[in-house]
């Protein structure tokens, strides 16, 4: 009998920037969800746009986002975003068994990790590299979000993305779409906005990036970032998602939810911009 001899990614960021304790963690979680307020969808959500810093700032526009799959059922869950530290190699995913909460642990996805690497590999010549020990944020700090709103078990894809290319984004997403075509599974895009502008100014910024979303243009939020028109330090991540979704018949993105930071701190002389939408497909 084959035994799994690889380790379980404990929290890096657990205590910081989020709860350590169970229940107050579950508790903090419920209610960002419960009091979010939603417009009405057009379809099923198949993919998510989430802001990924500490919950005292973002969770509850988080909550958002979220609430949209509130009891909802889903095999895997593949989280995308960006790679904050330095690796050489351009696409990463976890080369743990699972990922660890105070809320319990996430087993890896491991045959749809294998058939995303494999296609990737034959596509665009990069796979994607296991890495272990890793302190990413941006991507941690969903999965305690996705333990609370979703029912029941789930696998997770988890995909940290070093390389923001309009090239490699494209590939991921016709990757992802091949691969779960015939799967329930949630994709989620993992992004903040503008960093450390003026509020008028982020607020500016970032309408035209939540604008370009909304308008299921992940073209459109490439040609943002090369005219230097737009900021997200997760603008691939939610490119890819939309090319996968478009695959998987989404055509619509709804926002959710926009702030800043100065919600939380009261600053308006330094922001971060955070949005929340659903990518959806019709009923």
């Amino acid at each position: 009998m084959m035994t799994d001899n690889r380790t379980v990614r404990l929290s890096s960021i657990a205590g910081t920037w989020y709860p350590d304790d169970p229940k107050r963690l579950r508790s903090d979680l419920a209610g960002y969800i419960d009091t979010a307020e939603n417009p009405p969808l057009p379809g099923q959500v198949v993919g998510l746009v989430v802001p990924h810093a500490g919950y005292v700032y973002s969770g509850a526009i988080a909550g958002h986002a979220f609430k949209t799959v509130q009891g909802d059922s889903f095999d895997c869950v593949c989280v995308l975003s960006p790679m904050h530290q330095y690796y050489s190699q351009p696409l990463l995913t976890s080369a743990h068994r699972a990922y660890r909460t105070p809320l319990g642990d996430i087993p890896l996805a491991d045959d749809e990790i294998e058939q995303i690497n494999a296609r990737l590999m034959e596509k665009i010549s990069i796979g994607l590299t296991p890495i272990a020990n890793d302190c990413e944020h941006s991507l941690e700090i969903e999965l305690p979000f996705l333990q609370v709103a979703l029912s029941g078990d789930f696998t997770l894809i988890p995909i940290m993305l070093r390389d923001q290319s309009r090239q490699v984004a494209k590939a991921l997403g016709e990757v992802l779409a091949e691969v779960f075509v015939d799967k329930m599974c949630l994709m989620v895009a993992s992004s903040d906005l503008s960093h450390f502008h003026t509020q008028h100014q982020a607020e500016r910024l970032d309408l035209v990036v939540l604008n370009t979303l909304e308008a299921f243009s992940p073209e459109g939020l490439f040609d943002l970032k090369d005219q230097g028109q737009g900021q997200a330090c997760g603008l691939a991540p939610m490119a890819a998602v939309l090319w996968a979704a478009e695959k998987l018949g989404a055509n619509a993105a709804t926002l959710l939810k926009y702030a800043t930071s100065a919600a939380t701190t009261g600053d308006t002389s330094s922001v971060v911009g955070y949005g929340a939408a659903a990518i959806t497909r019709p009923d």
